[in-house]
């Protein structure tokens, strides 16, 4: 136990994080890990008292008044937490490895029917797996896990020995939760569902298909992109073909093998399949080639827990009325985090968002938003997306680099990749999905309508093979509806000076509409 062993202590700095008063008291969650002195990335806000009667946001501070200051206990304190903070499992885990069973045994044998007693145990036998010596709760309404106006729950199922409501939405081995925040609250699936039928239902069919397939084609470039490479057309269009085909097989080890190999078609200098060592995402140092991480994977011997949570997982949302978006996040950058193979993961990670919109039903059957085009354009966002998860955790993860540049972890770090915050990732992902709803899908039927517009008229006014017809609508496009010198004077000299001034006003128009 640290000397700053007492809860009451005033606090200047935690953790490099000065208070925005003197002489505040740390509340909750902060408060716990100072007092226990806990080795874990600090939550995206910490809570502190203020002395002056007033609530505020301060940098990464919450400030509450006096009044809401908790009793100085391990009791108190995570009443705090879970009545303003919510549930943060990792946090909960690492107090629990650290104090004595009996003061969960205490705790709840003075208070056998209180709420948040029983949460607490309930939190502690979930996580540790051991059964305390506790009889099993008698009376007491089910209280629900996590509090659904804090944190977006999962299914339920009942815990009869807590009389809890387990609304976890995963399970011990992979469990990432998501607060509610205003901006994921002014999101709202069932309206972008909507949308998406609204433009949908005005569309030929046949003009739908023709936009999916290019749509298709441009999701898994991006996806290469994201990567910095350059696939062959071939390349690209296989990757886009299994895109295609996201949501129609269950997700499965199996599943995932057979996608890291349609994406690594020469597998003469990869390990397929589940990593048998190390794994980072980051450079080597140009002296001695030793890793810079920005990501550390989690350690090979943990994937296997680690996988079959986050599969068993994804199949319970997917069975449930969980969002799908925020379905999808826990998914796919839980995938990203754990990164379970040597090649590939960014890959398969913007897939499973597919997988998973797809089985939710959240698109039309046979339509695969592009959502990879929007990370792309956004580039730097995600990356800070993905690294607002990935550094914090750096600080908790002990290293060393193997002789053939890798890493090899020293310390137990399964429950970093188990339990984490997947906040910002989620209100990112919604960022996208909306944007693809909105914008690159309406512009991308709009596109085709006006090309099979413009093609129309050139049919009925002009006698052209089709390969000249779609250079001349290229030309128009890429001159904003204009045709260039050069286009005049060369590959479409024969037109007169009318017709080219009747294709330039029939293309305004049809944009126009």
């Amino acid at each position: 136990m640290p000397e700053h062993n007492r809860f009451s202590d005033n606090v200047t700095v935690f953790r490099k994080y000065t208070l925005p008063e003197t002489g505040m008291k740390l509340a909750g969650y902060s408060a716990l890990i100072y007092h226990y002195d806990l080795e874990v990335p600090l939550p995206e806000f910490l809570s502190a008292i203020s002395k002056k009667h007033r609530s505020y946001t301060e940098g990464k501070w919450q400030v509450y008044k006096t009044v809401q200051e908790p009793e100085q206990t391990l009791l108190g304190h995570l009443v705090f937490a879970f009545r303003y903070e919510g549930v943060d499992l990792l946090i909960l885990k690492k107090l629990f490895e650290k104090i004595d069973a009996s003061e969960i045994e205490a705790i709840v044998k003075d208070q056998p029917t209180g709420r948040n007693s029983r949460r607490i145990w309930f939190f502690y036998e979930w996580l540790i797996g051991d059964r305390l010596d506790l009889e099993d709760a008698k009376t007491g309404n089910y209280v629900e896990a996590l509090d659904p106006d804090l944190q977006y729950p999962g299914p339920r199922s009942r815990s009869k020995r807590h009389r809890v409501w387990n609304n976890l939405p995963g399970i011990k081995d992979f469990c990432p939760l998501i607060r509610r925040t205003e901006k994921l609250e002014s999101f709202s699936a069932k309206k972008l569902e909507e949308k998406v039928k609204d433009t949908i239902g005005k569309v030929h069919p046949d003009l739908l298909s023709r936009a999916a397939a290019f749509l298709l084609l441009k999701d898994s470039k991006a996806s290469y992109a994201i990567e910095g490479e350059t696939p062959p057309e071939n390349r690209a269009e296989r990757w886009g073909k299994a895109i295609g085909q996201a949501g129609q097989k269950e997700l499965t080890k199996d599943e995932l093998l057979r996608l890291q190999e349609i994406v690594i078609e020469d597998r003469r200098f990869v390990d397929m399949g589940w990593r048998e060592e190390g794994g980072f995402v980051g450079v080597h140092d140009r002296v001695g080639q030793k890793p810079v991480p920005d990501h550390i994977s989690a350690r090979w011997q943990d994937l296997p827990p680690l996988m079959e949570g986050l599969l068993k997982t994804n199949q319970s949302l997917i069975d449930s009325e969980f969002d799908p978006v925020l379905a999808a996040t826990l998914v796919a950058f839980g995938f990203v985090f754990i990164h379970p193979f040597a090649d590939g993961n960014g890959r398969v990670h913007r897939y499973l968002i597919h997988h998973v919109l797809a089985k939710k039903e959240f698109a039309p059957k046979g339509l695969i938003f592009p959502v990879s085009s929007v990370i792309l354009d956004r580039i730097d966002e995600y990356r800070e997306v993905l690294e607002s998860y990935s550094r914090p955790r750096l600080d908790f993860i002990e290293w060393e680099a193997t002789p053939d540049g890798n890493v090899n972890v020293l310390n137990s770090t399964i429950d970093l990749y188990r339990y984490f915050d997947a906040t910002r990732q989620a209100e990112f992902l919604y960022d996208c999905v909306k944007e693809t709803v909105l914008n690159t899908l309406p512009e991308e039927v709009g596109y085709l309508e006006n090309h099979d517009n413009m093609r129309t008229f050139l049919e009925q006014h002009f006698d052209m093979p089709d390969k000249d017809m779609e250079n001349l609508i290229g030309f128009l496009r890429q001159n904003d509806g204009q045709l260039s010198k050069r286009a005049r004077s060369k590959e479409f000299g024969a037109l007169t000076d009318e017709e080219v001034a009747m294709l330039e006003e029939e293309y305004k128009e049809i944009l126009k509409k």
